[in-house]
C-alpha cells in the first residue's frame, strides 16, 4: 500500500449513503476519537464471495451493544450494506472493514447522547504478512487485560493501543509480531491473531476469556475436528510454546499463517500447519 489511506479512489458506505473516498469524513470532535468509542470488524472477500458476512455483522452488533453503542441497523441491513460497498466497488479479492463509533453530539465522558455512526469501505489487500515462509514472534511485555477491567469480548478499537503497542515493540526489535501474555500471564494471542499449537498430533489454543474469540479461530477449529485432528482449548503457559512440534496463527487477516520463531526458538512448518492452511483455502474458495 504506497498510498495513505485516505487518499485511495472507490467509494464508501456511511450511515446509508455511497460516499467518494475522499469525501467521507467525520468531525474531529466526534466521541470515538476522543474515548475510544467504536467498534470493527474485518472481512475477507475470495473471489466475489463474502466470507461469513453474516457471522461478523452479527458480531458488530453485539460488540456495539457491550459498550453501550447500539445501532439502528438490523443485521440484515448491514450484510446489504456490504454487499453494495464491494458491487460499488467492483471488489472480488480484498478486504471489508465496517465501523461504527460515537458522533460528535457530546464530548464529556458521558456519550447517552451520541449517535451512532457506521461505515463500511473495501480495497483490494493481500496478504498481510506478506508472502514469505512463516513469521517471527517476541514475547511482549504488554499484557492482555482482566475481563472486568475492559470489555475484552467486544471488537472494539479501546482494546487496540496496547496491541498497537506490542506490535511496535515486535517490529523495533526485528520481529514480524508480538506474543502476548494475558492478565495472569497464561499465553493469549499476537497483536491481531489467535495462536494455535501442535503437540503429539493435537492441536492446542488458549481459552479466549480475555480475549477475542476470532471468526478464523472458530473456523479453523471445525475444519480441524472434521479432519479428525484433536483440539484441546486451555490455559497454556510460555515455557510450554517452546516444545511445541508447530505453531500458526489464524485471523482475518492472516489467514493460517505459520511461526517459524519465538523469541530465540525456531519451529518447523510442519504437516498439521501445512493441512490446515490447505483446507482454509479450500473452505474460503482459494482452491
Amino acid at each position: 500500500m504506497t498510498l495513505s489511506f485516505d487518499q485511495l479512489d472507490g467509494w464508501i458506505w456511511m450511515n446509508g449513503d455511497m460516499v467518494e473516498w475522499k469525501n467521507a469524513k467525520t468531525h474531529v470532535l466526534s466521541h470515538g476519537l476522543h474515548y475510544g468509542g467504536s467498534v470493527f470488524e474485518g472481512i475477507r472477500i475470495y473471489n466475489g464471495q463474502i466470507f461469513k458476512l453474516r457471522e461478523h455483522m452479527e458480531r458488530l452488533i453485539v460488540s456495539a451493544e457491550m459498550i453501550g453503542m447500539p445501532l439502528s441497523q438490523s443485521c440484515d441491513e448491514l450484510c446489504i450494506a456490504v454487499n453494495e460497498t464491494v458491487e460499488k466497488n467492483n471488489l472480488t479479492d480484498g478486504y471489508i472493514r465496517p465501523l461504527a463509533w460515537r458522533g460528535a453530539e457530546e464530548l464529556g465522558i458521558g456519550a447517552t447522547m451520541c449517535s451512532a455512526q457506521v461505515m463500511v469501505a473495501a480495497w483490494p489487500w493481500g496478504k498481510y504478512f506478506g508472502a514469505g515462509d512463516g513469521i517471527t514472534l517476541c514475547t511482549s511485555k504488554w499484557k492482555k487485560p482482566a475481563p472486568d477491567t475492559a470489555v475484552t469480548a467486544a471488537k472494539t478499537g479501546a482494546l487496540y493501543v496496547v496491541n498497537t503497542m506490542a506490535k511496535h515493540e515486535a517490529i523495533h526489535n526485528g520481529f514480524s509480531d508480538a506474543l502476548m501474555m494475558d492478565y495472569r500471564g497464561y499465553v493469549a494471542e499476537i497483536s491481531a491473531a489467535n495462536l494455535f499449537m501442535v503437540k503429539d498430533g493435537a492441536l492446542h489454543t488458549p481459552i479466549p476469556d480475555c480475549f477475542l474469540n476470532g471468526i478464523t479461530r472458530l473456523t479453523v477449529i471445525d475444519l480441524a475436528r472434521a479432519a479428525g485432528i484433536e483440539v484441546v482449548e486451555r490455559r497454556i503457559m510460555p515455557d510450554e510454546l517452546m516444545t511445541a512440534d508447530e505453531i500458526f496463527v489464524t485471523g482475518t487477516l492472516a489467514e493460517v499463517t505459520p511461526v517459524v520463531k519465538i523469541d530465540e526458538t525456531t519451529f518447523e512448518i510442519g504437516d498439521t500447519t501445512r493441512q490446515l492452511i490447505n483446507l482454509y483455502q479450500q473452505e474460503t474458495g482459494q482452491i
